[in-house]
């Protein structure tokens, strides 16, 4: 039974952007150093400033990587959905984590050790180059995300966001169910501020909404709203 866990959770790992591009069998060493944990709904799985001592990958669910500020008001950094991974740059750097990552649903984890990590990037060094091809992926689309944040109005952020939505999901319907809320949160806005924007979109045919399902309606004219406006 055990060698069909490993074999699944192999599987699965193969499917991940990080380690989709290595051999069979390297994956498979991986999914040996892995173990699972549940969380459920609500639940805090990494805190800001926690010791940095594991990658988390993604397995079911959803998660949001937050910052929280003194004042109790949350900024969403991202939302992640299965495949997706955390907790990368404690691997390099040593560093406490950066933010705080809570469960969205119940989520299914795998969880890898930095020590373990290491001694496989040191035994293949394709991985560390994975793991760079990777961060470099990251940091494009953070430059993308700043930008916006500060050329952007708040109708053209969400245009923005909306449109990065769709394209992850390879349609125009958008499969992560959003609030305006975590829009709001999402882009550095008020939620009425977004309400406002979202009830003008779908008034002139831009988006559908459907029990928080939103689909792309009109992508040019949402294109053309999120460009910068000089």
């Amino acid at each position: 039974m055990a060698t069909e866990i490993i074999s699944q959770t192999g599987d699965f790992l193969a499917t991940v952007p990080l380690f989709s591009g290595l051999q069979r069998e390297e994956i498979q060493r991986f999914a040996e150093l892995t173990r699972e944990r549940a969380y459920p709904k609500g639940s805090v799985i990494l805190f800001q400033d926690d010791p940095g001592d594991s990658l988390f990958v993604l397995r079911a669910g959803r998660v949001k990587v937050v910052l929280i500020g003194e004042d109790g008001r949350e900024v969403i950094l991202g939302v992640l959905e299965p495949g997706a991974h955390f907790g990368e740059l404690a691997l390099i750097d040593d560093q406490p984590r950066s933010a705080h990552v809570i469960a969205m649903d119940d989520s299914q984890l795998l969880i890898l050790r930095r020590e373990d990590f290491r001694r496989r990037v040191e035994a293949n060094p394709s991985v560390a180059w994975a793991l760079l091809t990777e961060l470099s992926r990251r940091l494009r689309r953070a430059d993308v995300k700043i930008g916006g944040l500060v050329l952007l109005d708040v109708p053209g952020r969400i245009a923005r966001l909306l449109l990065d939505l769709a394209d992850e999901s390879g349609s125009d319907a958008i499969e992560k169910p959003l609030t305006h809320q975590t829009i709001a949160q999402m882009i550095g806005a008020s939620r009425e501020t977004v309400s406002r924007a979202m009830k003008e979109f779908q008034d002139a045919g831009l988006i559908t909404v459907e029990r928080r399902r939103i689909s792309v309606g009109d992508r040019d004219a949402l294109e053309k709203r999120s460009q910068v406006r000089m």
